[in-house]
């Protein structure tokens, strides 16, 4: 997975009293020396069992709306990327939530002697069992709040972005113009909501040294303005930026190619079916 590497959550939710780590950089050599490179991917499992459903989901998602809503006009991009990103939370949540309490465990102030969940499936499970499905979907309301307009200019922004620079099927280009179409659409994405996903960062993770900081969304918000500042929303940006180029151009570009593809299968079995009426080729 191209954007695992996981300094974001230790940036966002380490301790302002006691920070461990400088910045992204510093925070990847510390991983690396402390936990080998094997530390950068704790926490894998949960994302590679649910990106693939994600994937489907909001793709699926997006297209179905985008054709319902009958028009392909900026405005229902918009609409159908945010309804996109509002449904895939039913997976994103519990993915999210296992992922930062792997990532965190055995590590600085949430050091322990014995390791409390040994993958993924073993976190969710364990924290079902303690909490019920309340405690698997916590941080459910502000991932919400992150995802749905998130998507939405995640969309708006890939389609502008392929329309201004002209990505035709025949273009010899193409492929580098979806790259940087992709990339940019997940840079826009995030700065358009991130200081939410600091705030259900934090959350997820209250309470896994056994004392809870927060009584909800408004609360955290409060306490981690009071506390250190406006800079919080902002902890761990940089580490985000970096990764959401690579991913998300990767993720346009195979998702575009592909569909182009079987949309060529499909016009070549038409032409060999019998005649039928053609229609100019687009993204």
């Amino acid at each position: 997975k191209i954007g695992h590497p996981q300094t974001l959550v230790r940036l966002q939710v380490q301790s302002v009293e006691k920070p461990l780590y400088r910045g992204t950089y510093h925070c990847f050599q510390s991983i690396i020396k402390h936990e080998s490179a094997f530390g950068l991917y704790k926490g894998i499992g949960s994302p590679m069992m649910g990106l693939t459903f994600i994937n489907a989901l909001v793709f699926g998602v997006q297209g179905n709306t985008i054709r319902a809503l009958g028009k392909d006009t900026p405005l229902n991009q918009f609409l159908a990327g945010s309804a996109a990103g509002a449904i895939q939370c039913v997976i994103c949540c519990p993915m999210e939530l296992a992922k930062t309490r792997m990532q965190l465990q055995g590590t600085g102030e949430y050091n322990l002697r014995s390791k409390n969940y040994k993958n993924s499936l073993d976190c969710l499970v364990k924290i079902y069992q303690k909490e019920g499905l309340r405690g698997i979907n916590r941080g459910m309301v502000s991932t919400f709040l992150r995802e749905t307009p998130s998507f939405g200019f995640y969309f708006l922004t890939y389609d502008s972005l392929t329309r201004y620079l002209g990505c035709e099927v025949e273009d010899s280009y193409i492929i580098p113009k979806l790259l940087l179409a992709g990339g940019m659409s997940g840079i826009v994405s995030w700065l358009s909501t991130y200081p939410v996903d600091v705030i259900k960062s934090r959350l997820q993770a209250d309470g896994v040294r056994g004392v809870v900081q927060y009584n909800g969304i408004l609360d955290c918000v409060r306490k981690s303005y009071r506390e250190e500042g406006w800079r919080v929303f902002t902890r761990g940006l940089t580490s985000t930026l970096l990764r959401a180029f690579p991913v998300n151009a990767a993720t346009f570009a195979t998702v575009t190619v592909f569909l182009m593809y079987m949309r060529s299968e499909e016009n070549l079995h038409e032409c060999e079916a019998g005649p039928a009426i053609q229609q100019p080729s687009s993204l």
